[in-house]
């Protein structure tokens, strides 16, 4: 497997393109589903998820070219004039959770899906139990066979209904939000997530000819339509990405610019780097932003997750890499995800000083970390890990980096453009 070397303790400066969002450009994809006409996506991001997706999708009969392209420029044209295959097999779906997107699509339009469980990341329990429950209050029949979901619309397919998630879920609002864009009558989507992922996905459906009221709260009121057409959309910046660039160069001391990104996607995040000591500025343009660490050390801050727009769980664990430098104690608080501290005996093999106390971590920051061979376990503690060994002088070996081809873009390159000591070696 391939390691990343990092010889950390210099200060970053320079630019960096940020990619479309992972989490936006999955459901995205899965809306091809729902038109006999082509969709197509730019500023679609180049990662093992995207990639995982477009597997799926082809094993129903979906075209998918794209153009090689990066950033701004990349293309993605997905055509499905006729779903010849309404079963999505086990070795596929395993590699990503994410592949349940293609259940709502599926039986919107099919009348029918066979989806396997899900696989993913190993940060804990995430059910598909509610988008099972949305697609039953549409009309759907669904069984649970020898690991696969088997679902079934009634004859004229789905019918409006009123959906009620006893917590949010991104997913769940995802799935409810595509099934119901077919499906005969009104719709109406209570607690419903309010990511940018949920905005921009039904901003698309709405480019397809969707009619859906309320984007951007927690109500969502779809009248379904006869079909969809086909359209072209641009994927959203990546704000995960955002964050962890900016997290870079607070930890580095650096100054970091971030193109082709927005202020407004990771509101939450800059009110707790600006309490740290970070500096973050906006183009003049809206689509850009600098940050910066003013003076000194970090500050150490309390930080909890909580679904949007509250501090997102997905940014946890750069988080508390940062904190593990900063001057001062912090509490970092996890309820989204049980299992999302795996990222910390790897910390502490650096020189942190955490404690884990059920759902927290006490995290009193150290004068400097230490390089030292650490091994990632998700997705975003392996982000966690890089950072922590930018910022700790010496050479760090960071193993089972395949996590992070599933969610950051060139990150070696990008981050050796601005003066990160950094390379991708086979792994020794």
């Amino acid at each position: 497997m391939d390691q990343i070397i990092v010889r950390g303790g210099h200060t970053l400066n320079g630019e960096i393109q940020i990619s479309g969002a992972k989490n936006a450009g999955l459901p995205l994809m899965a809306a091809c589903l729902l038109t006999s006409e082509p969709l197509t996506l730019t500023n679609l991001p180049d990662l093992a998820d995207i990639a995982s997706m477009a597997g799926v999708l082809e094993s129903f009969g979906v075209d998918v070219y794209r153009n090689g392209g990066d950033g701004p420029h990349s293309t993605c044209r997905m055509h499905v004039p006729t779903i010849t295959e309404t079963t999505a097999p086990y070795d596929l779906v395993r590699k990503m959770r994410a592949s349940v997107l293609v259940l709502g699509p599926l039986l919107a339009r099919a009348g029918h899906a066979r989806v396997s469980l899900p696989g993913g990341c190993a940060i804990g329990t995430r059910p598909v139990d509610l988008h099972l429950k949305a697609m039953a209050a549409l009309g759907a029949e669904i069984t649970l066979e020898e690991g696969y979901i088997e679902a079934r619309t009634p004859k004229g397919g789905l019918v409006g209904g009123h959906i009620v998630f006893p917590f949010v879920t991104v997913g769940g609002t995802e799935n409810a939000l595509m099934a119901a864009t077919l499906a005969t009558g009104e719709t109406v989507i209570s607690n419903a997530a309010r990511e940018p992922e949920i905005t921009d996905l039904a901003n698309c459906l709405i480019a397809m000819g969707a009619n859906i009221d309320g984007v951007g709260t927690g109500t969502l009121k779809v009248q379904g339509v006869a079909s969809l057409h086909g359209a072209q959309y641009a994927v959203v910046p990546d704000r995960i990405e955002t964050g962890s660039y900016a997290v870079a160069a607070a930890i580095t001391g650096g100054t970091l610019k971030l193109k082709g990104t927005r202020l407004e996607l990771i509101e939450s995040l800059a009110d707790i780097l600006k309490e740290c000591g970070v500096d973050i500025i906006e183009g003049d343009d809206g689509d850009s932003l600098t940050v910066s660490r003013v003076n000194g050390r970090i500050r150490g801050v309390d930080i909890m997750t909580e679904p949007y727009p509250g501090f997102p769980t997905d940014m946890q664990a750069q988080l508390m890499a940062l904190m593990a430098t900063a001057n001062g104690a912090s509490m970092i608080t996890e309820s989204i995800f049980e299992n999302r501290f795996m990222h910390v005996p790897e910390l502490c093999r650096m020189g942190a000083n955490i404690n884990v106390h059920g759902s927290s971590a006490i995290v009193r920051g150290v004068d400097k970390l230490s390089p030292a061979q650490v091994m990632a376990t998700d997705l975003r503690a392996s982000v966690s890990l890089v950072l922590a060994a930018l910022a700790a002088e010496g050479e760090s070996v960071i193993s089972r980096v395949y996590h992070l081809d599933r969610g950051y873009e060139c990150l070696p390159e990008k981050l050796s453009a601005c003066g990160a000591q950094i390379e991708r070696v086979s792994g020794r």
